[in-house]
């Protein structure tokens, strides 16, 4: 949290709100970002280049995802795209002999950190697939918090196809799909339909392409119902016990347990719930509390 963070205080002012152009220094953004009612809408806006993660694209996601992260306003993130392609992954123009290692190396690393930086964000995000994923745009996929995908999406790590093994990928896939089932993908690049990501855990939900915008809106006015600092503590909580052992996990949850519910919106749902009422969240974190 502490990079999202630190990145936070060089970003631009308020986010645009539906409808808005989106046009930076006089040209269409590679993403748009649009939000109304706790819910920002960022989407991948190349499809002329099947929405490739080329630098500028990250640098542009990354932007997107870090404005205003902090405000109260800010409920839910979902990232789609634009065109038949969700994302295909890098540009393998950037990734020719043309460029420099120094080059190379800046797509990998800014990539990793748009990638965890997903993971750290204080709100929950979503990925509305419409399409195909691949490479690192499988990698995206397998990164969001939520997945969810129309009928006719598909899913593939095709690297190793061109002599270039979907390794960064396949940290994020291994983490979201049995071993022998990422392996499988990574070995031979061939796909997974929508109905196996869902199978095997890529994706949280798969319904008809004309359910998944109404769909995609079910979840995440759901999660708008609930505190912002609760659904920060909880997802913080969730990414660090996940790779702790039983013991370790459970010493951590339990103080986390008590760190709840000595927040105030903690306090306001168990009243709630008990004078049978909705609550009134306040969406303040212990340390804004402390202020």
């Amino acid at each position: 949290m502490a990079v999202a963070l630190g990145l936070l205080r060089a970003l631009p002012g308020p986010a645009l709100t539906r409808g808005a152009a989106a046009i930076a220094a006089g040209r269409e953004r590679l993403t748009v970002r649009r939000q109304e009612g706790g819910v920002r809408d960022i989407v991948l806006n190349n499809p002329k280049r099947r929405n490739a993660l080329s630098l500028a694209m990250l640098q542009s996601l990354r932007e997107d995802l870090l404005h205003d992260v902090k405000s109260k306003e800010l409920r839910v993130i979902i990232i789609s795209a634009e065109g038949p392609v969700f994302c295909s992954g890098h540009d393998l123009k950037e990734l020719s002999s043309e460029d420099d290692v120094k080059h190379h190396s800046q797509v990998f690393e800014i990539c990793a950190e748009v990638m965890t930086l997903i993971q750290k964000l204080p709100v929950p995000v979503i990925a509305k697939v419409n399409g195909l994923a691949t490479a690192a745009g499988c990698q995206l996929v397998a990164s969001c918090d939520i997945a969810v995908a129309s009928e006719k999406s598909q899913f593939a790590t095709p690297g190793v196809n061109i002599g270039l093994f979907c390794s960064t990928p396949a940290v994020a896939l291994g983490r979201s799909l049995p071993r022998k089932v990422a392996l499988e993908m990574l070995f031979t690049g061939e796909p997974l339909s929508a109905q196996e990501a869902l199978m095997h855990g890529l994706v949280s939900k798969v319904v008809p392409e004309d359910k998944l915008e109404e769909e995609t809106t079910k979840i995440s006015q759901k999660i708008c119902e609930s505190s912002k600092s609760i659904l920060a503590l909880g997802k913080a909580t969730f990414y660090r016990q996940i790779t702790q052992d039983l013991d370790t996990a459970y010493r951590m949850t339990t103080q986390v347990m008590v760190d709840n519910l000595n927040l105030r919106d903690g306090q306001e749902g168990i009243e709630a719930f008990i004078q049978k009422r909705k609550p009134v969240w306040s969406h303040l974190s212990s340390q804004d509390e402390k202020k």
